[in-house]
C-alpha cells in the first residue's frame, strides 16, 4: 500500500511539473515558473526511476536527486517562485538577463549544497533552506490576500492550505523527522511528493485566476498574451 501511494504521488508530481510548466511558458511566457516546474518534473522523474530501477547504480540517481533538490530548495521554489508570481502581483516582466541570472544562481547553489545532502543533519544548510522557504511563504501569504481581494476566495483558500502544508514539509524535512516513519522515510516522502504536486497545480490555478482578474480590470501587463489551451 505504501509503495502504491508513493508511486501515485510521484507520478502526479511528474505530470504536474511537466504539464503546467509547459503551460506557464506557452500560455503566459513565464519562463521563471515554467522552467522551475519543469525542473521539479525532472526531479520527480529521477526520483521515481531511481526508486524503481536504481538498485544496481543508486549513486547516480542519488547525486542527480541531491542536485535538483538543492536547486529547488535554495532558490527554485523560493526566489524563482516569488519573481515568477510577481508577474501577476506587480506586473513584473523580468529581462532575459534576470531569467538566466537567477537560474545560474540556483545552479551554483545546487552544486555547492548538494554534497551536504546525506544522513547527517547539517544545521547551517538546513537552516538556510528553511529560512528561504519561510521568506517565500511570507510572500505567498501576500499572494493569498491578493487572490482574496480579487474575489478568487476558493483558490485563495486552497493556496493558503498548500502553502501551509509546504511549510510543514520544509520544517520536518531536516529538523523533525516523523517518529513513526520507516528507515526509508516512505511516509514523509509520499506526503512531500503529494504536497509538492498540490502546490504545483494550485499555484498555476492561482496564477491564472489573478491574471484573468488583472486582464478584466485592465491592470495586466500587455506583454503577456495568454492562449487558450
Amino acid at each position: 500500500m505504501k509503495e502504491t501511494l508513493f508511486f501515485l504521488a510521484d507520478v502526479a508530481l511528474i505530470f504536474i511539473g511537466f504539464f503546467y510548466g509547459w503551460k506557464f511558458i506557452r500560455n503566459y511566457s513565464n519562463y521563471l515558473l515554467g522552467l522551475e516546474w519543469l525542473v521539479v518534473g525532472i526531479s520527480a522523474t529521477n526520483f521515481l526511476v531511481g526508486s524503481l530501477f536504481g538498485g544496481s547504480h543508486p549513486e547516480t540517481f542519488l547525486h542527480v536527486s541531491y542536485l535538483l533538490d538543492a536547486f529547488s530548495r535554495s532558490f527554485g521554489i523560493t526566489l524563482i517562485l516569488v519573481l515568477g508570481l510577481m508577474g501577476v502581483t506587480h506586473r513584473y516582466r523580468p529581462t532575459a538577463l534576470v531569467d538566466v541570472g537567477v537560474f545560474a544562481l540556483a545552479t551554483v547553489a545546487a552544486i555547492v549544497l548538494a554534497p551536504f545532502h546525506d544522513d547527517t543533519l547539517h544545521v547551517p544548510v538546513a537552516t538556510f533552506y528553511l529560512v528561504m522557504n519561510l521568506i517565500a511563504t511570507a510572500f505567498l501569504a501576500y499572494f493569498v490576500k491578493r487572490l482574496w481581494d480579487a474575489g478568487a476566495k476558493r483558490i485563495a483558500g486552497c493556496t493558503a492550505l498548500v502553502t501551509a502544508a509546504g511549510a510543514f514539509i520544509a520544517l520536518t524535512y531536516d529538523f523533525f523527522p516523523l517518529p513513526f516513519d520507516d528507515a526509508d522515510r516512505s511516509i514523509f516522502y509520499t506526503a512531500a511528493l503529494a504536497t509538492w504536486a498540490a502546490q504545483g497545480l494550485v499555484y498555476f490555478l492561482a496564477y491564472r485566476a489573478l491574471h484573468d482578474h488583472n486582464v478584466a480590470t485592465g491592470t495586466q501587463a500587455h506583454a503577456e498574451k495568454p492562449v487558450n489551451a
